[in-house]
């Protein structure tokens, strides 16, 4: 089990230099119902501090989905270009709160946007966050690939391609990655090691295909675990085995 927010463990050394947390809007509702959860906020705010205080250069990619989602308006006729640019404003919300939270928690922070937002965030430009990474910035990435069509998913793993990533980390509500929905059936299974050739092919939840085919094609880890188990992801940045992990490698469920 994960140690307590806001305690390292005592090597408290990254295997990682680099790493994207992918980290969906409804990570931040906590056990609300719509929204942003104060104290769920705060707590992730304080575990990327940590994870940071590691050494290592970290990036968020967000979501949107606690503030708005298309599906339900595009079923209802609204054209899906428009919901997915309304989708991608959300995370733009997202990303500031999540930008305030971590300044409070004590890091310096920067907001980059798919989409051209300028009196709020920058703009994202791949040399200007790897500066920021390298200057110790901790990069909160919104507005996903800013294409409608795209999930957040990929964006996560075209971006952790795009600034050389050791990891693409992704913080679900459950602790990894099932044979079966673990809410749904006692015998479901947790992978520990899983391939993304079994990912594709047994059409498992992990993420979406294109997101999958990236992080294969880039020889990109991918990591998946539950944000409710806490300082898990500090923990996994400093080598422990949490959630399930999705390599090129042939390993099996165990």
């Amino acid at each position: 089990m994960a140690g307590s927010p806001g305690i390292l463990r005592g090597d408290a050394r990254p295997v990682y230099r680099r790493v994207v947390l992918k980290l969906s809007g409804e990570a931040l509702m906590g056990n609300a119902q719509y929204g942003i959860d104060p104290e769920m906020i705060d707590r992730i705010a304080g575990e990327l501090v940590q994870a940071h205080a590691l050494g290592v250069e970290l990036a968020l990619v967000v979501g949107g989905g606690n503030l708005f989602r298309g599906a339900g308006l595009a079923q209802r006729g609204m054209d899906r270009v428009t919901g997915d640019h309304m989708g991608m404003l959300a995370t733009i919300m997202n990303a500031l709160a999540l930008q305030a939270a971590i300044e409070l928690a004590g890091a310096d922070v920067r907001v980059m946007s798919a989409i051209r937002v300028n009196q709020v965030c920058e703009a994202f430009i791949r040399r200007r966050a790897i500066r920021h990474l390298e200057k110790g910035r901790i990069v909160v990435l919104a507005a996903g690939t800013g294409n409608p069509f795209f999930t957040t998913d990929t964006a996560a793993s075209l971006r952790a391609s795009e600034i050389n990533a050791d990891l693409l980390a992704k913080a679900t509500k459950v602790d990894g990655v099932y044979d079966a929905d673990p809410n749904k059936s006692s015998r479901a299974k947790r992978y520990r090691r899983l391939s993304f050739d079994q990912a594709l092919n047994q059409r498992l939840e992990v993420m979406d295909e294109t997101a999958i085919v990236m992080c294969r094609e880039q020889n990109l880890p991918l990591r998946v675990f539950s944000i409710f188990e806490a300082g898990a992801f500090v923990e996994i940045l400093q080598g422990v085995d949490i959630g399930t992990l999705v390599t090129n490698g042939d390993e099996h469920a165990g």
